[in-house]
């Protein structure tokens, strides 16, 4: 899949957020690459190897005190490994279903509520 169309997936995605959402993602890059670093993967705790879709790197919005004058918060989407594991159909509702993983991670959410909604 050319870059800009998987682009335009991430955007869509984002674009069907309510609009009270937007208020929390005001330090937050949405950053889109081709395949995740071996710092990536460190950092979601997986083996070198393994697949991983997407990352979130920052503090989530319920472990914040003081914060400002601080980097944004990072939601990675990794294109690469999102269009070998899914036939080309399902992958515009695989990358809504991993930034919205993502997204749930900055808002505090752990894996496992997230596996009861259905984000897993």
């Amino acid at each position: 899949m050319e870059s800009p169309r998987f682009r335009r997936l991430v955007q869509r995605a984002l674009d069907a957020l309510p609009p009270e959402i937007d208020s929390y993602l005001d330090n937050v890059a949405i950053v889109i690459e081709r395949e995740p670093s071996d710092e990536d993967l460190e950092d979601a705790g997986v083996e070198p190897g393994s697949t991983l879709f997407g990352l979130y790197v920052g503090t989530p919005l319920t472990d914040r005190g003081e914060y400002h004058m601080t980097l944004p918060d990072r939601i990675l989407i990794f294109q690469g490994p999102i269009e070998r594991a899914f036939h080309p159909r399902d992958i515009p509702d695989e990358v809504q279903r991993t930034v919205l993983h993502e997204l749930a991670h900055h808002f505090g959410f752990e894996e496992r509520e997230m596996e009861r909604l259905g984000l897993d």
